[in-house]
């Protein structure tokens, strides 16, 4: 029982490693398109980001895996891409999806806390945009934003579980198989246990890189 939930939690951390992975960078441009200058962009993003966080993410995952097959006719064993399963695919880019709207808030609330002046002084120094934002404005904005997208990520390792929908094989959804099988909680109470691990190491890790951007305490 223990091994077969320790196969899952592999499931469930390459689920929130992949999804990290697309949505930290893809909620940067978001957040770029929703403080864009053209109304008509910034428009398309707000949308966007009020549909990913007005609708339940296991909703979302429903319409990323089956909406192949409803919209455009496309049977969904064919969808599978280098020997892994769309079904798994489907639920990466769901929750990158999703993920990518919250962290793009967080991107916007910190690049918008800069002051202005920073801005002006940059130019004044002959910097260009680019190099302003990378140079100046985003580690100071990565130093401020690290306390929400800690929460971001931790409430991720929980919602992992979520891929049980689709049937992916992650920790929670063998935990229901293991204590359906052995009529026992047992493996709802390891499960458990593993999950607040795994949390304990993420939050553990955040801390520790806060308290590194913290250079001048």
């Amino acid at each position: 029982m223990v091994l077969s939930l320790a196969q899952g939690l592999l499931v469930s951390t390459e689920i929130f490693a992949f999804t990290l992975l697309f949505a930290l960078p893809l909620g940067l441009l978001i957040a770029f398109g929703r403080m864009s200058k053209i109304g008509l962009v910034r428009q398309i993003f707000r949308i966007y980001i009020s549909i990913m966080r007005g609708t339940p993410l296991m909703l979302q995952l429903f319409f990323f895996y089956f909406g192949p097959y409803y919209l455009l006719g496309i049977p969904l064993n064919k969808l599978g891409l280098f020997g892994v399963e769309y079904r798994f695919i489907s639920v990466i880019i769901g929750f990158s999806l999703n993920y990518a709207a919250y962290f793009a808030e967080i991107y916007r609330a910190g690049i918008e806390s800069i002051p202005v002046g920073q801005y002006e002084a940059s130019s004044v120094l002959g910097l260009s945009k680019s190099q302003t934002f990378f140079l100046i404005i985003f580690p100071q904005v990565v130093k401020r934003i690290i306390p929400p997208v800690t929460n971001e990520v931790i409430t991720l390792v929980k919602d992992t579980s979520l891929a049980f929908a689709l049937s992916v094989m992650e920790m929670f959804t063998i935990a229901k198989m293991e204590a359906a099988a052995h009529t026992t909680m047992v493996p709802f109470i390891v499960a458990g246990i593993f999950y607040y691990i795994f949390n304990f190491i993420v939050a553990w890790a955040m801390e520790r890189l806060e308290k590194s951007l913290n250079y001048y305490r």
